[in-house]
C-alpha cells in the first residue's frame, strides 16, 4: 500500500462535515470499514448554532453521543414565536412536553461542538480520517468506485458524496443549479457578558421574531455561556439581479421597521460575513451504481425548519441500517469488507425512503419561510391563527419530529 494507492474500504465518504462524519460513524458502527476524505487541512466547522430536534437526538442517543451533546449544548425550555414588528408572542411549543411526546429532547449546540463530538466518535470507531484531499472525480463501476484526487486514489465498494450544497459529485448524477431565495443570513455568537443588556432576553428559550420579509432567531449556546443570534432578510438587490447583495446597509434597512428588541440585536451580529440562502429542487436520483449522495449534497434546504443537520443524520442512520439489513457474514462470523453486502438493494431502499422524506422537508421549509415573512393582510391572518393555536397541538410537527 502507498499514499497514492491506499487500501480498499467499504465506504469512502467525500466530505468531513456533519453529514459526512455522521454517515462515517453510523457505517463504522454497522461494522463497515470507512474512510473520510476532507479537502481542508484539518477537520473543523464554521458558523454558529444548530438546533437538533428530537428526530435527530434520538439518533445521537442510539450512537451513544446524546449525553455529550447535551453537556456541551443547552436544553431550551420553549420554542417561542413573536411578531418582529410589535414584539408580541404569537405561539410557543413546550419542549419538555415535546421531549416526552417524541422520546428525545430538543437541544441547541454550537456547530463546531457537534462537529468535534463526531470527529472524536469517528476516531474511536476506527474511521480513517484523511485531510488535505480534494476529490475531483469518481470513477464509478458496477461493484466499486474510486475517489480520485491529485495525490491518491481511494477505492471503495461505495463512494458517498457528502460534499455539501455545492457538491461537485452531485453533478455526476444530475444537472441542476442552486436556487436563490434572495434571502441572506447574518450570524453572531458572542459571549453572554458582551451583551450590554440581558434583562429582556429569554436565556432559556429559542425565540423567533418573524416580520415582513425578515426574521431574527435568538438562543443560548455552551451551557448558556454564549448567546447566538441569526438575522435573515430578503435582499432588494438580489431581486434586482445586482451581484453585490445582502450587504450590511441592506441588513439595517430590512429591520428598520421592527421593534426595539429586534433592532438592538443587530450590533451583536458579525458584519464582515454573511450567508446567502440557497436550496435546490428535490430530486429522486441519489445513486448511480456505486456513487451515492447524502446530506446537503442530496437535499440542500432552506433553514426555516432547522432540519439541515437533522436530515443528514437521518440519512446516515437509514443507510447504515440498510447496510446491516442487506449485509452478510463470512464463515468466521466477522463482518467482511464490503463484498458481503448487497449494495444495490441497500442503495435502492435508501433512495426510496430518503428522497420522499427529504423532499417533503425541503418543500415545507420553503412554505415555512413564506409564513414567517408575510406582510399586510396575510400577516394579520397569520398572527390571529397563531394566537388561537393550542400550545398542545402537535398536528403540524408530528410528521417531522416523530418520524
Amino acid at each position: 500500500m502507498t499514499a497514492a494507492s491506499p487500501g480498499m474500504a467499504d465506504v469512502v465518504v467525500v466530505g468531513g462535515g456533519i453529514g459526512g462524519l455522521g454517515s462515517a460513524l453510523a457505517l463504522a458502527r454497522a461494522g463497515r470499514r470507512v474512510r473520510v476524505l476532507e479537502q481542508a487541512s484539518a477537520f473543523g466547522e464554521v458558523g454558529a448554532g444548530l438546533q437538533m430536534a428530537p428526530n435527530a437526538t434520538r439518533i445521537l442517543r442510539a450512537w451513544g453521543l446524546l449525553d455529550e451533546v447535551v453537556h456541551r449544548g443547552v436544553l431550551p425550555r420553549r420554542l417561542v414565536m413573536r411578531d418582529a414588528v410589535d414584539g408580541r408572542e404569537l405561539s410557543h411549543l413546550d419542549l419538555t412536553e415535546a421531549a416526552d411526546r417524541y422520546g428525545a429532547p430538543y437541544v441547541v449546540i454550537h456547530r463546531s461542538d457537534l462537529h468535534t463530538i463526531l470527529v472524536e466518535a469517528c476516531r474511536a470507531a476506527g474511521v480513517d480520517l484523511v485531510t488535505g484531499t480534494e476529490v475531483v472525480e469518481v470513477v464509478n463501476g458496477v461493484d466499486r468506485a474510486v475517489a480520485v484526487s491529485a495525490r491518491r486514489r481511494d477505492h471503495g465498494r461505495l463512494v458517498l458524496a457528502a460534499d455539501g450544497s455545492n457538491s461537485l459529485l452531485r453533478t455526476r448524477l444530475v444537472n441542476d443549479e442552486p436556487v436563490s431565495s434572495a434571502y441572506v443570513a447574518y450570524r453572531g455568537a458572542v459571549p453572554i457578558e458582551q451583551i450590554a443588556d440581558t434583562a429582556d432576553l429569554a436565556l432559556d428559550d429559542v425565540v423567533f421574531y418573524v416580520g415582513p420579509y425578515c426574521h431574527l432567531v435568538q438562543y443560548p449556546l455552551r451551557r448558556g455561556e454564549i448567546f447566538n443570534q441569526v438575522a435573515v432578510f430578503r435582499s432588494p438587490r438580489a431581486l434586482a439581479g445586482v451581484p453585490d447583495w445582502g450587504t450590511p446597509d441592506e441588513l439595517d434597512a430590512a429591520f428598520a421597521g421592527t421593534c426595539e428588541k429586534v433592532r438592538s440585536a443587530l450590533p451583536n451580529l458579525w458584519r464582515d460575513r454573511w450567508w446567502r440562502m440557497y436550496d435546490r429542487e428535490p430530486i429522486g436520483t441519489w445513486a448511480d451504481r456505486r456513487l451515492a449522495l447524502t446530506g446537503d449534497a442530496a437535499h440542500p434546504m432552506l433553514q426555516y425548519l432547522a432540519q439541515g443537520a437533522c436530515q443528514a443524520l437521518e440519512d446516515a442512520d437509514c443507510l447504515a441500517g440498510l447496510v446491516t439489513k442487506y449485509g452478510g457474514q463470512h464463515s468466521t462470523g466477522q463482518l467482511g469488507v464490503g463484498n458481503d453486502v448487497d449494495w444495490d438493494a441497500a442503495l435502492r431502499d435508501y433512495v426510496e425512503l430518503r428522497t420522499l422524506r427529504t423532499a417533503r422537508v425541503q418543500r415545507s421549509a420553503r412554505d415555512w419561510g413564506d409564513l414567517w415573512h408575510c406582510d399586510g393582510l396575510f400577516r394579520a391572518v397569520r398572527n390571529a391563527l397563531l394566537r388561537d393555536r393550542d400550545p398542545a397541538d402537535y398536528r403540524h410537527i408530528d410528521w417531522l419530529y416523530g418520524a
